[in-house]
């Protein structure tokens, strides 16, 4: 249980102020919120599948020691990526608006997520946890939570949530987890 808690927990907070999540705010202005809700859980458990699958095979071929102390320093890499922020390219969200709002959501924040710092942790997590659903539900769920945020704040304030503030409030959690992960591992 606890692997699935702290799926959830990790990827919702990397997803706050991330580009995906400005993705899902950007798109309920324009869609309604529940098919763009639908689209951010459909390219979420795609990626997600795909991101728990390669930290379990990663996981597989390092020796564990080594695996987390990996894992502590990428937390670290996370936070201070999370304070460098992210963009939202509307240039490239739309060049996929034809295949209607389900559809171009998802195409949009599949490839959005590629490679993207919540793809990233959820390969660490599956690594360090070893527990395929429990940290593929946990981090879908975190993500499309993290990104209903975005949607309702879309739909009902229509402005910005103080991203600066989030910014340096999930950095300093990623850094923090990811330092004692390290040398909980360098003591051992």
């Amino acid at each position: 249980m606890l692997e699935f808690w702290a799926s959830l927990f990790f990827i919702a907070l990397a997803e706050m102020g991330d580009k995906t999540q400005l993705i899902a705010l950007s798109f309920a202005t324009r869609y309604k919120p529940l098919k763009v809700l639908a689209g951010v859980f459909i390219a979420t458990l795609a990626v997600h599948l795909f991101s728990v699958i390669i930290g379990e095979k990663t996981s597989v071929l390092i020796p564990f020691y080594y695996l987390k102390i990996l894992i502590g320093i990428s937390f670290i890499g996370f936070g201070i990526w999370t304070l460098k922020g992210d963009t939202c390219d509307e240039g490239k969200i739309s060049n996929i608006r034809r295949t209607g709002p389900v559809m171009t959501v998802a195409l949009a924040f599949f490839l959005a997520e590629l490679g993207d710092k919540t793809q990233l942790a959820t390969i660490s997590l599956a690594a360090e946890y070893h527990s395929f659903w429990a940290v593929w539900i946990g981090s879908t769920l975190g993500m499309v939570m993290a990104d209903g945020i975005a949607i309702v704040v879309g739909v009902v304030a229509g402005r910005k949530l103080p991203e600066r503030m989030i910014q340096w409030v999930s950095a300093g959690i990623f850094i923090l987890f990811g330092f004692a992960m390290t040398v909980e591992a360098v003591l051992k």
